[in-house]
């Protein structure tokens, strides 16, 4: 333990005290907002971020310690374990690592090496090796066993051959350095499977990688993960090779190295033709496949990872959207033949009216719709509109438009603003068995229009009902490992709903079940006793619920907030074990909480030293001190509204040189999509984000802002957008080479594949020479 703490503390370069103390608090089922909120002292200060990969690499490191103890054990067993391989074991680093010493003892079915040491050919294998100037052919002869299948001289030296190839292939230090330099070296190819027709719609997609390679080190995660589900699909072929030019009679460069590794080289004595027979079998047989196996599961899980880090960050930025707060919302799920959904909720969420009308194909009741929104605008004081953006997402805000602008001609200065938002994951949450009891009473088709006003009101509380992957903010989600996936988002998601805080009377179970130390059964616990004993006036009353004790009341109390309670401390931040702290400060200045909460002239002459004991220091008096002065602070943006132009309804109505506002959907490292409300959604390569160089689109926006954006380029054949946020950039017309500075040199640079799992992936097609940005269209999508 003392080693893998040695090592956190070098790799996030901090003081081993710092880890240890982390480590024990998590082990003590501590988690990790509750230790970076309320345990600050304990760890010195590590924060949600270092946690997080603190937990990550304590669970990688102690899986190591398992199977190193494994396989040190399975070698001694065997009788194998020297002093020297003991201490190679010990100080492998990685997994790869120590799987690369254990190969030559792993129990393996019988293999034509074995069956060459069995019959008691490795004394001459040993002999040809060390002296080539023997003759294979005579040194053979003394070595024919026909019982074990080496009659003659060939026989046997094809047993030698075998020998020494798996002897060599299990070399640990030949297999590192070899991977080490093919992944340095080697080429990512793919190529149209033989056979597959290249204008199938299905296999049209790939395009970009019937002829394609690029170094394997610097292929970006999205083009790794577009090529291994071509290669899923069976429509790519993909292999890693050598940018070599093979030479007849000439060892190629793998074989050159394995060679220098032996410290032989062919200097045409007796053996040496044998000996090269060997190594290049070696290469080609027994290493090019597993090598390439190898840095192929290196590539995808070095892309998954970046994959998922870029679904966590939308997710993040997702679930912290500005929430629109207390307001009536009128929710719009859009359709055509089936109608508009609508759902009106109160300003806490409460269902008050549905109903469905059809203003478009085939009933065209415009007028009929007209009247039934306004009535239920007027009925309940509806002040936002909430429109989904699926399928006639944009017919139904012009909806929204007339409706609007005929409620401000009968009443003006009526304040009603419409917002088209994501309904990714709604027809998900409807037909959930969460869904089914929380609107018993509500067809499944209402549901989602319900979700959609709710999320405008509250993102994050609305959102936590979903599963993360089905909100499709993410690069190829359906391609990475789930179970990584489902760990990093669900970590998200509690990260943010513990920084926001949670309404302990209002809030649902799936968004309770997110606090810290809650389980799903404790949270459902909460809303029984909810239900029947009424509101939650303090937070010592949690621990009248049924399975929450005192562990679990530690580490839920301080995210958990009751509005107009008994103590005016429980709607703010402070934890109940420091309360204590807080009556010596309200002792201090001689007033009642709230008399001080809120109050910055008064907190801000308070020295945190001045309240600090052996218990609680002055970090987390600072703390609390900075809950007194925003109690209940939110932490997310205000909220705002994209304008999106009128006139502007289809991509048929952009022109090049517009300039636009939009909201940004979703962010990827090569650019930001952004919807500008023509049912497509553009896309701003890096390059375009800034006049300065940008590696992460991350590092300019986010999900959820509001840009303004000036279009490049309008594609109508291919439905793609051009952006750029470089407004005093001269529009580059169709024609002018694209712009690749900002990206790695390949034969056809573009990804193909679906962004999120709600939009499906655009066709790409090379085009050298052709439109601006074209290399960089290949995530666009189009909404449902």
């Amino acid at each position: 333990m003392d080693k893998i703490l040695l090592q956190i503390a070098a790799e996030l370069q901090v003081r081993p005290a710092q880890v240890n103390a982390a480590v024990e608090l998590l082990d003590g089922g501590a988690t990790v907002p509750f230790i970076a909120r309320y345990r600050k002292e304990v760890t010195d200060g590590l924060d949600d971020a270092q946690l997080r990969d603190l937990e990550a690499r304590l669970g990688y490191l102690r899986e190591l310690e398992e199977r190193r103890a494994a396989v040190l054990k399975s070698i001694e067993e065997q009788g194998k374990l020297t002093p020297e391989l003991r201490a190679l074991v010990e100080a492998a680093p990685t997994k790869q690592e120590l799987e690369d010493l254990y190969l030559p003892y792993k129990q393996k079915r019988r293999t034509k090496g074995m069956m060459a040491r069995e019959a008691g050919l490795e004394p001459l294998a040993d002999k040809l090796f060390a002296d080539p100037t023997l003759d294979p052919q005579a040194e053979a002869a003394a070595f024919l066993n026909p019982d074990a299948g080496f009659a003659d001289a060939f026989a046997v030296l094809d047993g030698v051959r075998d020998l020494l190839s798996e002897r060599w292939a299990e070399d640990a230090l030949l297999i590192g350095k070899l991977r080490e330099w093919l992944w340095e070296e080697g080429l990512f190819r793919s190529k149209l499977m033989e056979g597959k027709d290249e204008n199938n719609p299905d296999v049209a997609k790939f395009r970009d990688y019937f002829d394609y390679d690029e170094p394997i080190k610097t292929v970006p995660s999205h083009r790794a993960l577009a090529v291994f589900r071509g290669r899923t699909q069976e429509l790519l072929d993909a292999k890693l090779v050598l940018d070599e030019e093979t030479v007849a009679g000439q060892p190629g460069l793998a074989e050159g190295r394995i060679a220098r590794h032996l410290g032989w080289s062919h200097a045409n004595r007796p053996a040496d033709a044998l000996i090269r027979k060997t190594v290049a079998w070696t290469w080609k047989v027994k290493l090019s496949m597993s090598l390439e196996r190898d840095l192929f599961s290196r590539l995808r899980e070095e892309a998954e990872r970046v994959a998922i880090k870029v679904f966590a960050e939308n997710l993040r930025d997702l679930l912290l959207a500005a929430p629109a707060g207390k307001r009536v919302v009128m929710g719009l799920d859009p359709g055509i033949r089936t109608g508009v959904k609508v759902a009106v909720v109160s300003d806490t969420g409460r269902v008050l009216d549905t109903c469905a009308v059809f203003p478009h194909e085939p009933r065209k009741d415009w007028e009929g719709s007209i009247h039934t929104l306004g009535r239920l605008c007027a009925t309940h004081g509806v002040n936002l509109i909430a429109i989904g953006n699926g399928t006639a997402s944009r017919e139904t805000d012009k909806l929204a438009a007339d409706l609007i602008k005929r409620i401000q001609q009968l009443a003006p200065g009526t304040e009603i603003q419409k917002v088209v938002v994501s309904e990714a994951g709604a027809s998900i949450y409807s037909a959930s068995e969460f869904a089914s009891k929380e609107l018993p009473d509500l067809d499944v088709t209402l549901r989602g229009a319900v979700s959609i006003a709710r999320r405008l009101q509250d993102p994050l509380a609305e959102l936590v009902k979903i599963d993360p992957k089905s909100i499709g903010v993410g690069q190829y989600q359906h391609d990475v490992n789930q179970s990584e996936m489902a760990k990093t988002l669900d970590a998200v998601v509690e990260d943010c709903v513990n920084s926001v805080g949670v309404d302990l009377n209002t809030a649902s179970a799936p968004l309770l079940s997110r606090v810290s130390g809650l389980s799903a059964t404790v949270a459902a616990s909460i809303v029984r006793w909810r239900d029947a004993n009424g509101a939650f006036k303090s937070r010592k009353q949690l621990l009248d619920v049924t399975g929450l004790g005192p562990k679990t009341f530690e580490q839920a109390a301080g995210f958990l907030r009751i509005r107009d309670g008994e103590n005016p401390l429980d709607f703010s931040g402070v934890h109940p074990e420091t309360y204590p702290v807080v009556e010596r400060i309200l002792a201090a200045v001689k007033r009642p909480a709230a008399e001080v909460m809120g109050k910055s002239d008064v907190i801000r002459t308070l020295k945190p030293e001045a309240f600090a004991d052996e218990k609680f220091g002055a970090i987390t008096v600072k703390d609390i001190l900075a809950e007194l002065e925003k109690p209940g602070r939110d932490p997310r943006p205000d909220f705002k509204v994209a304008r999106f132009s009128e006139g502007v309804d289809d991509i048929k109505d952009l022109q090049e040189g517009m300039v636009l506002e939009g909201t940004v959907s979703n962010v990827a490292q090569f650019g930001a999509f952004v919807d500008l409300g023509v049912h497509q959604d553009g896309l701003i390569h890096v390059s375009q984000l800034s006049n300065k160089f940008v590696a992460d689109a991350r590092e300019v926006v986010k999900t959820g802002d509001i840009v303004k954006v000036r279009v490049l380029e309008v594609d109508l054949s291919r439905k793609r957008i051009s952006l750029t946020m470089k407004l005093d950039a001269p529009v580059q017309k169709s024609g002018a080479k694209a712009d690749n500075s900002y990206r790695p040199a390949a034969r056809n640079e573009r990804a193909g594949g679906a962004a999120g799992a709600h939009r499906p992936a655009a066709p790409a097609s090379a085009a050298a020479g052709g439109s601006a940005m074209a290399a960089a269209f290949a995530k666009l999508q189009s909404k449902r």
